[in-house]
């Protein structure tokens, strides 16, 4: 069931040192793959890393988050393309390149992986040391791995379902 696999995403920030087996990564994959986007453009490009050392060599441009050197699998995505204009340029692109990685997380953790979302970075470093040309500009990155259960998950509390919901108008 899909709300299983959404009430066991967290942000993995802790990694056994095990890697991702390729048929796994397979499917993480895939979920982007088949994520929908406006006009189907799927204006995305994700580039996988998993040598350590590419990995350690990113995590000072990914704000000195340490536990980044733990995942085996780092997930750039890259914009490759405009996508759908709603007024702003890039904002489709944008949406559906979160909507892609929300799949690839929901995926990842039905199959007991974890993951982190890394929206703190420098992409132009990130560029450089990935090759990633300027007109792919970098949106997010993905930490990957399985999660150390030496470092158990505190669920953080979430509000109440009438807090974010409004039935037919707004209400504050």
């Amino acid at each position: 069931m899909i709300l299983d696999a959404i009430e066991k995403r967290y942000s993995v920030r802790h990694y056994k040192d095990q890697p991702v087996e390729e048929d796994k990564l397979a499917e993480v994959l895939e979920a982007a793959r088949l994520a929908p986007s406006g006009s189907n453009l799927q204006p995305w490009k994700l580039v996988v890393v998993r040598d350590r050392a590419t990995i350690r060599s990113m995590v000072h441009a990914i704000g000195g988050q340490q536990f980044v050197e733990q995942a085996p699998v780092l997930i750039v995505a890259c914009m490759n393309g405009e996508g759908y204009n709603l007024g702003h340029r890039y904002e489709g692109a944008v949406i559906d390149i979160t909507i892609a990685l929300d799949h690839m997380t929901l995926q990842a953790a039905s199959m007991g992986l974890g993951t982190c979302w890394l929206g703190n970075y420098d992409g132009n470093e990130i560029r450089a040391l990935l090759d990633i040309p300027s007109e792919n500009p970098v949106v997010v990155l993905l930490a990957l791995g399985y999660p150390d259960e030496n470092h158990p998950h505190r669920p953080r509390p979430r509000k109440p379902l009438d807090e974010l919901v409004c039935w037919e108008k707004f209400t504050g």
